[in-house]
């Protein structure tokens, strides 16, 4: 073939090539709407759904409460989740438990199921909740909590960013995890007992801190609520800000991090009875003192002893009366960027991602109000919705990974800094921030009302 012949054939390629491509772009590509939030029809409809937003209520003449827990570890080693692809583990540091927590007023009964996992994804969600309403457990509302541990199992995690970074899809475990979770729940129910509820709040300053802005704002407190049976049992619902990322990512064993080793230790202190989930933790880091198991020991013994130690909060929840209800949210279309105004359209988004789920199921405990959200929202907040809660009456408690994942939500100012979690996790947006921002405000003083 002549030289010149040669020419034309790679130029048409080039050409060809050039056009796959770009049609390619054209198809996977689009870029990052940055129109005003509030100027949306999904904000206002959110809103207005907020408005009408129907609570079931009741008041009894006592508390009942009771837990449970159940071992999820697997039967054979799975897939580790966190950080990037891992493979199976390679050994068990620890053993992963589901745990139930029911409350009842004599009239009502809610429920939290606690998983030492990275999250609760959607499909495992679902899977579960069937698997409830085909028992006979009378539960008016389940709520998911996660403690965030980036040393978990995999297996529960659908779409092609699962199977790639999160441990993949294995239908068993899904069954194996659901199958506990009824199993711990049952157990709950059955253990119910006439109880005393406080709430608490301690310092955990010292040992949290924000993950992008040095000495930035962070929420630095452990909430919990404490339970006191009359069978002299004595249980324990508790939340921080810090993220579970104690381990090394290169840490091959199955463990829970540090809220594993924080729940044993409460547990062998002063309660028969200890739950931990993750709180507002978006933007929050731990202030640990190394990456080794035995550090990660170690940090979860400070906290316990912040927990003991520097309490700045304390009432009675007296009243026996109860309120639920959820509100599911509508938000702008996905925006996972290539760059700062490149994002993938929103059909790659669903082929990577899946569902998000993203709900808020609100609690009400007499003067005690749980937010559980399924993004993964900043502590940054939290200290004007704690005003607000505070000028309601209201004791404020927020959980994340509840039955769904929608990414991070943090302020709005830091959408464009280069940020690894801000950049690649903050799925829905300009301004989701002041979406939340405005609806938990709103959701707290909706529920002061009642």
């Amino acid at each position: 073939m002549s030289q010149k012949k040669t020419g034309k054939s790679l130029l048409r390629f080039l050409l060809g090539l050039t056009l796959v491509l770009a049609i390619l772009a054209i198809c996977t590509l689009t870029t990052v709407d940055r129109s005003p939030i509030q100027e949306q029809d999904f904000y206002a409809q959110t809103f207005e759904d907020l408005n009408n937003l129907s609570f079931e209520k009741s008041k009894g003449d006592n508390w009942y409460v009771g837990w449970a827990k159940a071992n999820i570890t697997p039967p054979e080693p799975a897939n580790l989740v966190g950080y990037s692809p891992r493979g199976e583990y390679e050994f068990v540091s620890d053993s992963s438990f589901v745990k139930a927590l029911s409350i009842s007023n004599g009239k009502n009964r809610v429920a939290w199921l606690n998983y030492e996992l990275l999250i609760v994804h959607p499909h495992l969600a679902k899977a579960i909740r069937e698997k409830i309403e085909n028992t006979s457990i009378d539960v008016d509302q389940v709520i998911f909590t996660a403690t965030h541990t980036h040393s978990g199992m995999g297996g529960y995690i659908p779409g092609a960013l699962g199977a790639v970074a999160f441990g993949g899809l294995d239908e068993g475990i899904v069954e194996w995890i659901a199958t506990k979770s009824v199993e711990a729940l049952q157990g709950a129910v059955s253990d119910e007992n006439e109880s005393k509820i406080s709430y608490r709040k301690s310092d955990g300053s010292e040992w949290v801190s924000n993950r992008f802005i040095k000495d930035g704002p962070t929420d630095p407190f452990v909430r919990q609520l404490v339970f006191t049976r009359v069978d002299d049992k004595k249980g324990t619902f508790l939340t921080y800000s810090a993220h579970s990322t104690c381990l090394t990512t290169g840490y091959m064993g199955l463990s829970g991090d540090y809220p594993f080793y924080l729940t044993q230790n409460l547990e062998e202190e002063d309660f028969d009875f200890a739950l931990f989930a993750s709180g507002a933790i978006g933007s929050h880091k731990p202030n640990r003192p190394g990456n080794t198991l035995e550090d990660t020991k170690n940090y979860a013994l400070s906290v316990a002893e912040a927990i003991k130690l520097r309490i700045n909060y304390f009432g009675t929840v007296n009243q026996k009366s109860m309120a639920f209800a959820r509100l599911d949210l509508q938000l702008r279309e996905p925006h996972l960027r290539v760059s700062d105004n490149i994002r993938v359209r929103p059909w790659v988004f669903d082929w990577l991602v899946g569902d998000s789920n993203a709900h808020f199921d609100i609690t009400r405990l007499g003067n005690t109000l749980f937010i559980s959200s399924s993004g993964e929202v900043s502590g940054v907040f939290y200290e004007e919705w704690e005003r607000i809660a505070k000028a309601n009456g209201l004791n404020l408690i927020i959980t994340t990974f509840n039955g769904g994942y929608m990414g991070y939500v943090v302020p709005d100012e830091l959408y464009d800094e280069d940020y690894h979690e801000v950049r690649e996790m903050n799925w829905y947006g300009p301004g989701n921030g002041t979406y939340f921002d405005n609806l938990i405000q709103m959701l707290i003083r909706k529920a002061g009302e009642i």
